[in-house]
This record gives structure tokens, sequence and C-alpha cells, in this order.
């Protein structure tokens, strides 16, 4: 029988995602997540295989935990409208709180890795249409409900917050101060608002 691990492999993957997440994929050696997560190299090899394959681990519980938490919250708590709201100002507050600016380990892979990384682009590809998604599900049901603009394209509005969002990742990492995040996403939320009372009158008409 193989001898069960005595560590728990949990906290060492979130010990290697919070590893790379500060310091990047090429920036990070072996010896550095053996020693982060508390292991020996031999039993990280073991236990999550090469450096890539743990990458790989890591990026995926980064999504799990990250967006796709932020996503059962809002989109079943909060109005449509709301939920949108929430996740830009969510972002902003976990971005002004870091001090090590770190930013988004799924927008950092897409600058470091993708370009050049079939499996990588693949994923990340993957995960930038479950965020649109998100948006254009959210964007969909305000129109109905009234609360969005129905002159809107719902498709465009996505991927216009998908990009906006994306852009406040980047741009935290160098200045995260609150006033120019919150700044930078106010126009775009606003135009979920746009002509909204008179789209609403001709739907009542």
């Amino acid at each position: 029988m193989p001898r069960p691990r005595e560590f728990d492999e949990e906290a060492a993957l979130d010990a290697a995602t919070a590893q790379f997440w500060s310091r990047g994929y090429e920036a990070t050696s072996v010896r550095d997540l053996a020693a982060t997560m508390g292991l020996t190299g031999a039993s990280l090899y073991n236990a999550f295989g090469d450096k890539r394959a743990l990458y790989e681990r890591a990026l995926k519980r980064y999504v799990e935990h990250g967006f796709r938490d932020r996503v059962r919250r809002f989109e079943h708590q909060l109005a449509p409208r709301d939920a949108i709201a929430a996740f830009f100002a969510e972002i902003i507050e976990l971005s002004v709180r870091d001090p090590h600016r770190k930013g988004c380990l799924i927008v950092n892979s897409a600058l470091e890795l993708a370009p050049h990384d079939r499996q990588i682009h693949r994923a990340l590809s993957g995960v930038f249409k479950e965020i649109e998604g998100f948006f254009l599900r959210c964007v969909r049901a305000g129109q109905d409900d009234g609360t969005i603009a129905a002159t809107l394209s719902a498709e465009d509005m996505a991927k216009a917050l998908l990009a906006s969002l994306m852009g406040l990742r980047v741009l935290a990492r160098v200045n995260p101060r609150r006033d120019l995040l919150k700044g930078a996403a106010r126009p775009v939320l606003a135009l979920l608002d746009a002509n909204k009372g008179r789209s609403s009158a001709r739907r009542a008409n």
C-alpha cells in the first residue's frame, strides 16, 4: 500500500499559488516552491508533478476560489446591476488592500505565459469566456428587469466590462489608488444606466 501523505495538500497548494502569484512562473524555482510548501523536492514531485503541472493546478485553484466564488456569491444573491457593481467594487478593494501589488494571477499568467504556451492560452481563453459570460448574463437579466439600459448590445457591454476589468487589474499593479481605480471603472458602469429611463418607458408603451 502507498504511504499516506503526511502534509496538508490543500495548504501546500495554497502556498504554491501564493508563490507563483507573487513572483511569477519563471522567477519561481522548484527550490522556492519546496521551501514555501514545507516539502522536499522529491515530495513535491511525487505529489504534484513538475513545476509546470503544479502551476496549472495553482492557477485552477486561484480561478475556483477567486473568480468562480465571486460569481456564485454575487450572481445568486444580488440583483443583476448590483452584481456587476459589487464585482468591480470587490476587485478594487482587493487591489487597494494588497501591499505587494500582486495584481491578478489570471492576468499575470496571460501576460507572462499565454503568448507562448498553448495550454495556458487555451485555459485562460476559457476563463475569459466565463468572465464575459457572467457579465452577459447579468446585463441580459438587468435589461429584462429594467435596471440596465435595453438600448445597449448585451454582447458588446459584456465585452466592455471584461476589458475594463482586465485593465483595472493591470493598472492596480502600478498605482492601486482607490480614487484612480474607482474613477476608471465609473464610466463603463455608467453605460449600464445610459438611456435607461427612456428605454423603460418605451417598453411600457
